[in-house]
């Protein structure tokens, strides 16, 4: 049988644990995984639970009309996707190609539940290694003044393609504040610092600068906010005095690998609930 994956964030109160485990037994569904956590500050409810209908249970849309009689009561903001159901996504690249050529390793090795539709870039730089994985390639070269017209294009793929995500792998530009809204949810940076420390450009140079001992990367959804971001998750390394500039980048850049691609395939596999400027992360 297929499994559905169940999110649900609403005001937290008595009974909301009992009420879903309640409903997924009185229709025959058996309950795989269950996460759940109660912000004691904003006393709000979220959970991620994996169910699977039986024989007996009524079908998908069914189950789904019923859901939303409970729902009501609760106030919840919910949703119930097929797990097997796998974001389309559109990556953007620059000039450094570490993360894409990651991220693309990780999807034909079976390790990341996305399906990439395409590969947009203001150089040319990355064509050769996309076009070899036969994902199609879009140049969007950057003319002075011509931000909009640029974001309007890719935008333009992006709605044809039907894309459910964007990945910002080392995409060396910042998204207009109406495109980073358009694209509220559904669009996750890679940023080479351990946030929010170090924001903007160079942020290993700065980290330099001030002689860190740890050195980091954030994933984080863009907003029109530089680098402030709801963050999905990070990591961390030490270094010391011995380390230059050279060193930090080589050993930022494996931490970006590991980072963006757990936040993107934590984001497919519907882990990541968001809590107004911070994020629940249900590994």
């Amino acid at each position: 049988m297929d499994k559905y994956i169940l999110t649900i964030t609403c005001p937290d109160t008595t009974g909301l644990v009992a009420a879903v485990s309640g409903f997924l037994r009185d229709y025959a569904c058996f309950m795989d995984e269950s996460f759940q956590y109660g912000d004691p500050e904003t006393r709000t409810f979220f959970m991620r639970a994996v169910f699977t209908p039986s024989a007996t249970s009524p079908g998908a849309a069914e189950i789904q009309q019923r859901f939303g009689a409970l729902a009501t009561p609760f106030k919840m903001t919910w949703e119930i996707v097929p797990a097997a159901r796998r974001p389309r996504v559109l990556i953007a690249v620059s000039k450094i190609g570490h993360c894409l050529h990651d991220l693309l390793h990780r999807w034909q090795a079976g390790q990341m539940p996305i399906d990439v539709v395409g590969v947009f870039s203001n150089h040319e730089d990355m064509r050769s290694i996309v076009e070899w994985h036969d994902i199609p390639y879009h140049y969007l070269p950057l003319s002075p003044g011509g931000k909009d017209a640029q974001e309007a294009a890719w935008l333009k793929i992006a709605d044809e393609a039907r894309v459910d995500l964007v990945v910002l792998a080392r995409y060396m530009q910042v998204l207009s504040p109406a495109t980073a809204r358009k694209l509220a949810g559904h669009c996750i940076n890679i940023h080479h610092s351990f946030l929010p420390s170090f924001m903007g450009a160079k942020p290993y140079q700065q980290a330099f600068a001030r002689g860190v001992k740890i050195i980091g990367a954030t994933a984080h959804y863009v907003t029109d906010g530089l680098d402030e971001g709801p963050i999905i998750e990070q990591a961390v390394e030490r270094v010391d005095h011995t380390h230059s500039v050279a060193d930090m980048i080589a050993v930022g850049r494996d931490l970006e690998n590991v980072v963006l691609s757990r936040a993107v395939r934590y984001h497919a596999e519907r882990r990541v609930l968001p809590n107004g400027q911070k994020t629940v992360v249900f590994r």
